[in-house]
């Protein structure tokens, strides 16, 4: 993942189901109907529409509960993982000799120990990257932990992870790169089939399954298409609860002329089925990439962005997907000719807390410093961040990675230590207007700020003031807020009294939070 993703919006998913409860024939995806007056995920818009019915519609559009529980993670971990751990690689070449796998001090509750203790509530294992090598006994393909000498072939790395994530209490997340070399080299990726019925899961000879009835399903798909299904029905269902479904847009190795097309509505359409409550993220429906890899949001993050149909069930960004701006009023109207929607699509930010993605014994860790900017500057700008963290060579989290995971964490709760504004007077003095007085003077240099997005992303402009000698005086002026803002003052400002004035908005605000708070950094 050492270059541009270039990743593409997934459109909404439903799911039509006929046949017996055992046997699910899923219909191509499409986005729930919907017309432009009623709240919803997903709402049209043409190129006739005016600026302000753009915004008017822009206004409707409400994440879905799977959204709204994920925007509340706030920081999630990244695990790399896999043969590049051993080969040095950032991306494979899909002809590793799977005994180069080999972690045989492998503890994935020392994981979950260090994930917990640094605060993160999901964690996502790279389950197949580009390379295809996949860690856990997979029936579809012999490039696995079941073709290492590692534990005898026996070896179940993400059996072994989901299990230990659960007893910490953390969420599971399974990346699974769409691309794979491995699957290109033995001609069943990109090797020119068409899209017909498959039967999901696709029983193999000797399969354990057979006499069990498993639910099935029939779905469009290539060859390679109807592997990653079959993979996909693996995971979900002999590892679940999955929480997070992760797609990356790279493509490894692979010619840029030999890339497959995804059969993403089928994808998408098992995963629903499978795992209801999973979000799929990136290359998927629920979760945007930021746009780059250095965990940075923009300084205003829109979840509100317009969006076109790319097939297959596929949709991509209207605008650049690095775009400094997705989704203010300039934007909107900047996406008339090509946007087909306005989409709920929030932003999560990746970055690996050393420099490669995959462990390198050559490289360190990030220093606190830096991981607090990118916590402002991500999960202070309306996104999730998505913390890397690359177990090494023996399989555990480097000694270094997880003391700075607790400093980390210790920081954060420094930088915002209670909030002096809990159990204060709070009086909406008006529209757009939110007071709170504190019963005394009190020092401030953080404030944070959050929309209730049950009702949307409606902010574009606000100022905090803080009342001085009988006068309101600006600390700060921004633009948007949606699930979080978080503001840091040049200096403390000492003041009892404090007030929010949303400036401009697209409809009526609805604030959760408006919270003061004196850092003790």
């Amino acid at each position: 993942m050492t270059v541009s993703r270039r990743l593409f919006m997934a459109a909404a998913v439903t799911t039509a189901v006929a046949a017996s409860s055992n046997s699910l024939a899923l219909a191509a995806p499409a986005a729930t109907r919907t017309t432009a007056e009623e709240p919803h995920y997903r709402i049209p818009i043409s190129a006739a529409d005016s600026p302000e019915e753009l915004v008017a519609k822009a206004s409707r559009v409400r994440p879905t509960k799977r959204q709204i529980a994920w925007q509340g993670l706030e920081k999630t971990a990244f695990l790399h993982f896999g043969v590049n751990t051993f080969t040095g690689l950032e991306w494979g070449t899909g002809d590793e000799d799977p005994n180069v796998f080999q972690p045989t001090g492998l503890d994935t509750d020392q994981w979950a120990r260090a994930l917990r203790d640094g605060g993160f509530k999901l964690a996502i294992l790279t389950v197949k990257h580009h390379d295809g090598f996949v860690l856990y006994p997979s029936r579809y393909t012999g490039h696995s932990v079941a073709s290492s000498s590692w534990r005898g072939g026996q070896g179940d790395v993400l059996r072994s992870f989901a299990g230990s994530m659960r007893k910490y209490g953390i969420k599971v997340g399974v990346y699974i790169s769409p691309a794979d070399e491995n699957q290109y080299l033995d001609g069943v990726y990109a090797n020119g089939s068409k899209r017909s019925a498959r039967a999901i899961p696709t029983l193999v000879d000797g399969d354990d399954r057979a006499g069990d009835s498993p639910r099935t399903f029939t779905l469009d798909a290539t060859d390679y298409g109807a592997h990653m299904l079959n993979q996909l029905y693996e995971v979900l269902t002999e590892y679940g609860p999955v929480d997070e479904v992760w797609f990356d847009g790279a493509q490894g190795r692979i010619p840029p002329e030999k890339v497959e097309t995804y059969d993403w509505d089928s994808w998408y359409a098992l995963i629903r089925a499978l795992a209801p409550g999973a979000t799929m993220a990136v290359r998927g429906p629920d979760v945007r990439w930021v746009g780059n890899e250095g965990g940075l949001a923009r300084e205003d993050e829109w979840s509100v962005v317009p969006v076109k149909d790319s097939g297959n069930g596929s949709v991509d960004y209207a605008l650049r997907y690095d775009a400094p701006d997705q989704g203010s009023r300039d934007a909107l109207a900047q996406s008339r000719s090509v946007a087909q929607y306005l989409q709920w699509w929030p932003a999560e930010c990746d970055v690996s807390i050393r420099p490669g993605w995959f462990y390198h014994a050559d490289q360190q860790p990030k220093s606190v410093d830096q991981l607090a900017d990118i916590w402002f500057r991500s999960v202070g700008r309306n996104s999730v961040l998505l913390l890397n963290i690359p177990p090494d060579t023996d399989g555990l989290l480097p000694a270094a990675d997880v003391a700075r995971l607790k400093e980390f964490r210790e920081r954060i709760d420094r930088e915002l230590p209670e909030d002096l504004a809990d159990g204060a007077r709070v009086r909406d003095d008006g529209e757009g207007i939110r007071t709170v007085d504190l019963r005394t003077a009190r020092e401030v240099d953080r404030i944070r700020l959050a929309e209730d997005i049950r009702h949307g992303q409606q902010v574009e402009q606000f100022v905090v003031e803080a009342k001085s000698g009988g006068a309101w005086t600006e600390v700060a002026r921004a633009g948007t807020i949606g699930a979080s803002r978080v503001l840091v003052l040049p200096a403390p400002v000492t003041a009892r009294e404090w007030r929010l004035r949303i400036t401009q908005t697209r409809t009526g605000p609805h604030i959760a939070r408006f919270g003061l708070y004196r850092s003790r950094v």
